[in-house]
């Protein structure tokens, strides 16, 4: 399916690795091709609203994270962004593809269903060499180490209480085979929100283990990650003591409630008073390269609220940001030195009932093939008791699977 999707201009391609975590219901979905998409060059949001309500149809796309600065008066990106995703893309495909156990789905526009299957069977396509190139670090360990103790004094101050700090690494004039590399990251990576994307020359190859949101009916559901700790698969006794840390380590409990409050908050601006709860409090799951702390948020979205509705209340994504979201949002813009683009924004779909999934982008590796620029982030949630080294750590433990496939480890 997806040697067979990755031929055309657009495509997404989404996969849970049968991971069988909370609201997870479909093993595999793609789409491919598009007989209508958005073109919004401003008023991202309210295009995208329009577009969903417009049509009956599944719909796939992305919500970048410099949408922001039309849900907050005042914001802007002011650093370069070289990847080139706009700020929200979404679009109605020709062909939808579902898998589950025992069955793949496929939907076609060109009533060609039969001949669609043959061809996923006996696609061939040929691989893309890729050159050699350096994986670089846009902050030095000193300058990341710097910045953290001045986001703690942000801290103490009172300006916020938790913020996501992130930081690039990238590569230039890098020659990649984006369908290879995803192939390669899910074997080392496989986690239950993977996506690979392509728009025009531009790719997503994702293995993010966190959900954005989802709706079913009238519940929405968020499921927000704070708190890692690194995997030990050679030693088990490690493992589970390292995963047993995790779920009793204050620090990482902090974070994380703070980050299910906020999650709170977004959700009751569109859901029924007194329906947001909190389904699950500091759940531990065990990946392949670390530990994660998830959350589950739900509530009962009221009468008449729309994608558009939904999107404005929670977007940017609070494990993505910190608190108080507005402030935080300043500060990452002040101090971090890349321009985030698609990177915590989220990837997903749609369907004709107005359900809809979307991930995280996290753990993702960005691509634009004319450019041959490549670029990845990672980050981690600073309080005013965090450990410079340890977060420094965290964002490479998190980055591990990712310099692997690339040969930058």
């Amino acid at each position: 399916m997806l040697d067979w999707i990755s031929r055309f201009n657009i495509c997404c391609f989404l996969d849970s690795h049968q991971y069988l975590l909370p609201g997870n219901t479909r093993e595999c979905i793609a789409a491919a091709g598009s007989i209508s998409c958005t073109h919004a060059r401003y008023n991202f949001i309210k295009d995208t609203g329009t577009f969903v309500n417009s049509h009956s149809d599944w719909i796939f796309g992305h919500l970048a994270y410099d949408l922001k600065n039309e849900i907050e008066e005042g914001f802007q990106s002011s650093h370069p962004e070289r990847i080139g995703f706009p700020d929200a893309f979404f679009f109605v495909p020709e062909y939808v593809l579902i898998l589950d156990q025992t069955s793949v789905n496929i939907g076609s526009t060109h009533d060609d269903h039969g001949n669609v299957f043959e061809e996923i069977l006996h696609v061939t396509r040929q691989n893309i060499n890729r050159n050699n190139f350096q994986v670089l670090e846009r902050l030095s360990r000193e300058e990341y180490l710097s910045t953290i103790e001045k986001l703690k004094e942000h801290i103490l101050r009172g300006d916020c209480y938790e913020i996501n700090f992130c930081q690039e690494f990238y590569a230039q004039q890098a020659i990649i085979d984006p369908v290879a590399v995803y192939r390669d990251l899910s074997a080392i990576s496989p986690n239950p929100f993977s996506a690979f994307y392509r728009n025009g020359e531009r790719y997503v190859v994702c293995a993010s283990p966190e959900r954005f949101l989802k709706k079913t009916g009238r519940r929405i559901m968020s499921q927000p990650i704070k708190g890692t700790a690194p995997r030990d698969i050679e030693n088990q006794n490690n493992d589970r003591r390292y995963g047993k840390e995790l779920s009793t380590s204050e620090k990482d409990r902090s974070e994380n409630v703070m980050i299910v409050d906020l999650v709170r908050n977004d959700l009751s601006k569109v859901c029924v008073e007194g329906s947001v709860k909190v389904d699950e409090l500091f759940g531990v799951y065990a990946f392949p390269q670390v530990h994660q702390m998830i959350s589950t948020v739900s509530g009962e979205l009221r009468e008449g609220v729309e994608f558009e509705d939904i999107i404005r209340a929670s977007f940017p994504m609070g494990s993505m940001t910190g608190a108080p979201k507005k402030k935080v949002m300043e500060l990452i813009e002040r101090y971090e030195c890349s321009r985030r683009g698609i990177f915590s924004g989220a990837i997903g779909y749609v369907d004709p009932e107005k359900d809809f999934d979307f991930n995280v982008v996290i753990r993702s590796i960005m691509y634009n093939n004319h450019e041959q620029y490549l670029s990845f982030l990672a980050g981690s949630g600073i309080t005013f008791y965090s450990d410079p080294k340890k977060e420094y750590d965290e964002c490479h433990w998190k980055a591990s699977a990712i310099k692997k496939v690339l040969g930058a480890e």
